[in-house]
């Protein structure tokens, strides 16, 4: 009997071992990267969404949300990365950028950034943000951009955009999301509002299964050049037509061609011509002396 317990309390470890392992693989390998289900203040934050200066190069499907800022890196990825599968799919991308604020007395965000920022709020101009992204960030200036700091409004602006990020990262909290940049928002096929803190790319999968984005794009179709085929509908290669070319002149021979040898002689070269009359010879002439002193 007692063997029994000892065998049966190992057992019992064995099982709890082979569980908590399972259920670590599942949260580290895959229920991490899961996105939230917002549950709570969802008209709150579609309020904040639809308020905020977000930009857009169109689209005109289910809009996607891409909250964070000019310096992330994991941002800066998605977009390159994911942004073309999800425009495949129909959906509208819209980006929303705020500037951080100061953290413990120091500054997260230069005067060009906040300057820009307001710009897009205000304006909502693309080409602007796409000049932005495609500049480095230490050789952006923000040049011919009204300045943020001096101006009462712009600087209003720049505080809404961190109230904005301040509220959003409230809400999801209470959804159980800890935030991180970016954030994408989204509604999936069912309308459910969705959450995303995508710094992981083992969290993009889960977007695209919900939108049915790709998981990959083919290459660019290259450009046409407006140059009609010569081909037929048949598939046959039409002849090629040769050019009218005006007759040798008689006594001339035709260039060689170009796999005969140039130094091959021809069948019947034609007889030297000779002058008929001979020319006159030289009469002969008297020249003065010439002394040499």
């Amino acid at each position: 009997m007692r063997r029994f317990f000892v065998w049966s309390a190992l057992a019992a470890l064995v099982g709890l071992l082979i569980a908590g392992g399972g259920y670590w693989a599942y949260w580290t390998y895959y229920a991490r990267f899961q996105p939230v289900t917002v549950s709570r203040d969802q008209e709150a934050i579609q309020t904040l969404l639809d308020e905020a200066g977000w930009i857009s190069a169109g689209g005109g499907g289910s809009p996607v949300y891409i909250v964070g800022y000019r310096d992330s890196a994991a941002m800066q990825r998605y977009e390159r990365e994911e942004v073309p599968k999800l425009k495949a799919a129909g959906a509208e991308v819209r980006i929303i950028l705020f500037a951080r604020p100061d953290r413990e007395g120091m500054q997260q965000s230069t005067a060009a950034e906040r300057a820009t920022v307001a710009e897009l709020w205000l304006t909502r101009d693309w080409s602007l943000y796409e000049r932005w992204t495609a500049t480095p960030t230490a050789s952006w200036t923000a040049a011919g951009i009204p300045a943020a700091d001096d101006n009462l409004a712009r600087s209003a602006v720049v505080s809404a955009g961190q109230k904005f990020a301040l509220d959003l990262t409230g809400y999801l909290r209470n959804s159980g999301l800890q935030p991180q940049y970016p954030l994408i928002l989204w509604r999936d096929q069912q309308g459910y509002l969705k959450a995303c803190a995508c710094t992981d790319p083992r969290s993009w999968v889960f977007i695209r299964d919900d939108l049915g984005a790709p998981d990959r794009i083919d290459a660019d179709v290259p450009v046409e050049l407006g140059i009609e085929s010569e081909t037929p509908a048949d598939g046959t290669l039409a002849p090629l037509d040769y050019p009218d070319l005006p007759p040798i002149p008689e006594g001339e021979t035709a260039p060689a061609e170009a796999g005969d040898s140039p130094s091959s002689p021809t069948a019947n070269p034609p007889p030297p011509r000779r002058p008929t009359t001979p020319p006159a010879a030289p009469k002969a002439q008297r020249q003065d002396d010439t002394t040499f002193y």
